[in-house]
């Protein structure tokens, strides 16, 4: 797989901080992480309450470092009140890697923005994309997520493509799982489940928290 200027270390692709324009384009259609304008999934954490709807947006955004990405918006409700509202960005290459190229989040506390930590953008401050999913995710591979220092470091490891999962949207096969963590938070780890044609059907934090979001429903 071309890494577009980067190169494999230790089993993680280091991403360069700049990219060809011309070579990313905001239709993304990795089975993996399907993000066609329109798509809505509502996810619900069986654990803490909290009720989050992700939205593909027919809007788009010119990254710092000039790829034109995708604007998916994530809003998190809890008791009906929004603590969290997001614009993430995404872009896939020639190849059908899916790219995140940043973030846009405001925390919510009595109604008003309390924290914007966590916000990055490709091409700012030395802040560099990641691939979000693979165009051929094989197990073992391990790929850098998002990559701001200090702010954004999450990583990801492929570990099976044929699990299974039920949650309240459905039962699915040949599931994609993978694990995700950070070394700003090392004790800190989460599991995902990805549904060809859907995309993440359950999240798992299994340490360094308690989360469980479920997918209740989903619309292309």
């Amino acid at each position: 797989m071309k890494l577009l200027g980067g190169a494999l270390v230790c089993g993680l692709l280091l991403l360069a901080p700049a990219a060809q324009a011309h070579q990313f384009t905001t239709k993304i259609d990795n089975p993996y992480l399907p993000l066609a304008p329109g798509s809505r999934w509502v996810y619900h954490d069986v654990l803490t309450g909290e009720r989050t709807v992700v939205r593909v947006t027919n809007e788009t955004r010119r990254i710092a470092n000039g790829v034109t990405g995708r604007v998916v918006r994530d809003t998190v409700r809890e008791h009906g009140h929004v603590t969290e509202d997001t614009s993430d960005w995404y872009a896939q290459d020639e190849r059908g890697n899916v790219w995140y190229l940043g973030e846009d989040t405001k925390e919510y506390a009595h109604g008003k923005v309390s924290s914007t930590e966590g916000s990055w953008e490709a091409g700012v401050q030395g802040a560099r994309g990641g691939i979000a999913m693979p165009a051929h995710p094989r197990v073992g591979r391990a790929y850098r997520q998002e990559y701001y220092a200090g702010h954004a470091e999450d990583h990801a490891r492929v570990l099976s493509r044929d699990d299974q999962v039920e949650v309240p949207a459905g039962h699915y096969k040949r599931a994609l799982l993978t694990k995700e963590w950070t070394p700003l938070e090392p004790d800190v780890l989460e599991y995902k489940l990805y549904a060809p044609g859907v995309g993440v059907v359950l999240e798992s934090t299994v340490s360094g928290g308690a989360e469980r979001n479920e997918l209740v429903s989903f619309h292309r």
